[in-house]
């Protein structure tokens, strides 16, 4: 059992958090699309599955790519903790993870986005319970080459630039070159959640240099001076240059450390999410008791996002938001 109520403080560069750990649980239900699971050539010299508790036993997890090496870091400090809790990590983007948990495919999701509208509704439909909890705060952070003289942009100056109505830097303050804006794969998370909150739904018309991660927008940007791109939050402190975003032209230009992520003050905020069925196995619930507790929390922050799970209270703020 874990006590989420220790005393003490975590002491952050920026910030501390009190040792008060809480969760926030939201309840679905969820379509059942249960498939009934068989092993195959199954032997009877196989390794016994430990006993399901909170601290032991066997439960698959399927990850967003975006959330992996944070939930590996979970893992392996839980794992150091509980010998006898077996965790295995697939990889799935959010709509794969949603899928395989409905299906009974796997014991917890864990997804950059809250449930879409369609999978509340299917929800209400099959009667299936599911419990969601916020254990981290990211950031899409808008990435560009370290000569770019531009250090603020609205949304709808991103939007413009990935619809290719605008597609020279000197229309937004920089120099007379032609902007190179960088994707990744459509179907990566980070690209469907760029198109609903950029592009709000509507397709990437631009022509865009195509890569296949975090790491290599950061390293396609370092590389060419004309690139824009944008990245997780996780891996913004690499990125050559950050800049500072703008709900709407006119409004103040926010920066994304891990203030303006926590308060959601910064435009491109999104929470990362652990689904889990109530009646699955109780390893689940007690490896997601561990991620949203201090310690978890604090592994949340090492990976350089923004804790979420525990009351966050700050104690130095510097200047972090402009209006030109």
């Amino acid at each position: 059992m874990f006590d989420k109520r220790r005393a003490g403080f975590l002491d952050f560069q920026r910030f501390v958090v009190p040792g008060t750990g809480r969760h926030s649980c939201v309840r679905n239900g969820l379509l059942l699309l249960a498939v009934a699971f068989c092993g195959f050539g199954c032997s009877s010299r196989r390794a016994p599955v430990p006993e399901d508790s909170l601290t032991s036993g066997r439960i698959s997890v399927v990850c967003a790519p975006e959330a992996r090496t944070l939930l590996e870091r979970e893992r392996e400090t839980f794992a150091k903790l509980y010998p006898q809790a077996d965790i295995r990590m697939v990889d799935g983007g959010s709509r794969e993870a949603v899928r395989a948990l409905f299906a009974a495919q796997a014991d917890l999701a864990a997804i950059t986005r809250d449930l879409e509208p369609e999978e509340r509704a299917a929800a209400v439909r099959g009667r299936l319970e599911l419990e969601g909890y916020h254990f981290a705060r990211d950031a899409v952070v808008v990435v560009v080459h370290a000569g770019n003289p531009v250090e603020n942009l609205a949304l709808d100056d991103l939007r413009r630039i990935y619809e290719s109505k605008v597609s020279n830097w000197s229309r937004l303050g920089g120099r007379d070159q032609p902007i190179v804006p960088v994707l990744q794969p459509p179907t990566a998370d980070i690209s469907e959640f760029f198109v609903q909150s950029v592009m709000s739904g509507e397709p990437i018309t631009a022509p865009v240099a195509s890569v296949a991660s975090d790491s290599a927008v950061v390293a396609y940007v370092r590389d060419h001076e004309n690139a824009i791109g944008f990245v997780s939050m996780a891996w913004s402190a690499r990125a050559p240059r950050t800049l500072r975003v703008a709900k709407l032209t006119g409004l103040p230009y926010v920066e994304p450390d891990p203030e303006t992520v926590y308060r959601g003050e910064y435009p491109l905020t999104r929470y990362l999410n652990l689904y889990v069925r109530p009646d699955g196995p109780r390893l689940a619930n007690g490896f997601i008791t561990f991620v949203t507790s201090r310690d978890g929390q604090a592994l949340v922050h090492e990976a350089g996002l923004v804790p979420t799970s525990v009351p966050v209270r700050f104690v130095r703020r510097s200047p972090m938001q402009s209006s030109h």
